[in-house]
């Protein structure tokens, strides 16, 4: 799959972009190297990971996979043709977007990932705790120090996202380039018709997580198959609301219609979307990345992409 550029950045991307969320718990660091060995393989070089990776699991204090990220590159001898992209904000002992906290945080998620610079810097989350001007003011030092390529803003509101642009433009500030929300066929209103305009009016590229639904979108639970845990949970509500069933039907009848898979299907409609140049999906094992890539190389049909789109819920 040829890469894309990056909105109007100087960034060409793979379409897969390879979520690191995994690596550090759900994959260690042999199998996390063999998934990216596989994904370079393939041709990927876009990896999205945080400096809150993977704080969640008992034993990890963050920054898991910043640091396996780092120690595969170094191993590999291939910085230079990554795309590195991390966040700050979430961590729950770094958290927030105060001024020194940023500053704090790239220098640690720098020294995990053995490089002097991340392509893209997210705030993880937005907080109205802070000042918008002193945020802005600070991400923009970190590009101007070339700390930071890029900038990008993950779960901000329509409303909050337009102040900062404002602000940034007002002052000749950096400027956030790319976004993250949640979105997918069964989560869409973080992503609604009026943000979709502004990105596009804007040249500011989303970049999608939770693709797949946790899971749902592929299919594997259709028959019951939910874990307890907090994914598993997100896939059981899923699997008792009708509408997302009958957007799962339309999901499988596309997929059966190519000989390909839900999952492949699902990425190729995010990508179908021209303010989406690459969507995120992480593997555990490198099995997992054949359907996620075929996903960008699968071209669906308008009608198909109409049905899809109808396929409306909101879950």
């Amino acid at each position: 799959m040829e890469r894309v550029q990056l909105a109007d950045t100087n960034l060409m991307v793979h379409p897969l972009h390879l979520g690191g969320n995994p690596f550090g718990w759900g994959a260690d660091r042999d199998q996390s190297f063999a998934v990216l060995d596989a994904y370079a393989e393939a041709g990927g070089n876009f990896i999205d990971t945080a400096d809150a990776y993977s704080v969640w699991v008992d034993g990890n204090s963050g920054g898991e996979s910043e640091t396996i990220i780092g120690e595969w590159m170094a191993s590999r001898g291939n910085r230079d043709d990554m795309v590195i992209a991390t966040k700050v904000g979430m961590h729950p002992k770094h958290k927030g977007l105060d001024p020194a906290n940023i500053r704090d945080c790239i220098d640690a998620s720098l020294r995990r990932l053995g490089t002097d610079h991340v392509d893209v810097y997210y705030a993880h989350a937005d907080d109205e705790d802070v000042d918008q001007v002193a945020v802005a003011e600070t991400f923009d030092a970190l590009v101007r120090s070339g700390k930071v390529s890029y900038l990008g803003a993950s779960n901000f509101t329509l409303n909050r996202l337009q102040s900062a642009m404002k602000i940034s433009a007002k002052y000749s500030l950096a400027c956030y380039r790319v976004v993250q929300d949640r979105y997918n066929l069964v989560a869409r209103s973080a992503v609604d018709p009026q943000k979709q305009a502004y990105l596009r009016s804007n040249g500011i590229a989303e970049l999608p997580f939770h693709s797949l639904a946790s899971g749902f979108l592929t299919g594997k639970h259709t028959g019951g198959d939910a874990t307890g845990s907090v994914r598993g949970e997100r896939v059981a509500d899923l699997l008792e609301n009708q509408e997302a069933l009958r957007a799962l039907e339309i999901l499988d009848d596309v997929a059966s219609a190519h000989n390909s898979t839900m999952t492949a299907t699902t990425l190729a409609w995010q990508l179908s979307h021209d303010f989406i140049p690459s969507t995120i999906a992480s593997a555990r094992v490198p099995e997992q990345l054949t359907e996620l890539l075929a996903g960008t190389e699968l071209q669906l049909a308008d009608d198909e992409i109409t049905a899809l789109n109808e396929a409306w819920v909101e879950a």
